[in-house]
């Protein structure tokens, strides 16, 4: 199992977000100490949200065969991915792509550990990620938290790895991270995540309609 959750470490450490960029831009501003810090903020929120969803997964399992739990669930994730997209969309507009400069400056190791781990704690999609794998695992394994240790292992140590790649590698894709490029990647996942959120809202009154 660890080499599934490794695959999967790999996906999720390909997607393009704000933890991405607080990491490059960070160690572009303040060296690679600097965006060490904001990984280790990143890799303690994850630690937490595993334990979490790991103490909490016979809950998880009553709550899934709730009859409302799709509908309810759908509705809820169709909503705040919709606003997360659209207010993402709103702010690339007002700031434009000249808003993604990088400049020099210097902060407290401390406030660069909280600022990855506040990034990574408010983002819903760190949470409905960890919850979702743990409910998947405790369907599909029921042997308790040993038996997906392993899994959770994959995916966590290739995160921790990538991430530190992304932070030393920073100057080596700065190139790729020019304003323009930032700015239209961030408008392309406002799109995704409205067109997402959109998508499960009419699943939803689908299902409530037949």
């Amino acid at each position: 199992m660890y080499f599934q959750g490794a695959l999967l470490g790999l996906g999720l450490s390909l997607l393009m977000g704000p933890i991405l960029f607080t990491l490059v831009q960070t160690s572009l501003e303040q060296g690679f100490r600097a965006g060490m810090m904001v990984g280790v903020g990143i890799w303690v929120s994850d630690v937490l949200f595993i334990g979490v969803v790991l103490m909490g997964v016979s809950y998880l399992l009553r709550v899934v065969e709730w009859q409302g739990f799709e509908p309810l669930l759908g509705t809820a994730g169709g909503v705040l991915l919709a606003a997360v997209g659209a207010v993402m969309l709103m702010k690339e507009r007002k700031k434009g792509a000249q808003a993604y400069r990088f400049t020099s400056r210097s902060s407290s190791y401390f406030s660069l550990w909280l600022k990855g781990f506040l990034i990574n704690s408010l983002n819903p999609f760190t949470f409905f990620f960890w919850a979702g794998v743990a409910t998947t695992l405790a369907i599909k394994h029921p042997g308790g938290a040993r038996v997906v240790l392993p899994f959770y292992a994959g995916v966590f140590s290739v995160i921790v790895l990538t991430d530190a790649m992304k932070v030393g590698l920073a100057k080596l894709i700065r190139r790729w991270l020019h304003p323009r490029v930032i700015f239209w990647s961030r408008v392309l996942t406002g799109l995704v995540l409205l067109g997402f959120g959109i998508f499960l809202l009419a699943r939803v009154f689908w299902m409530m309609a037949v």
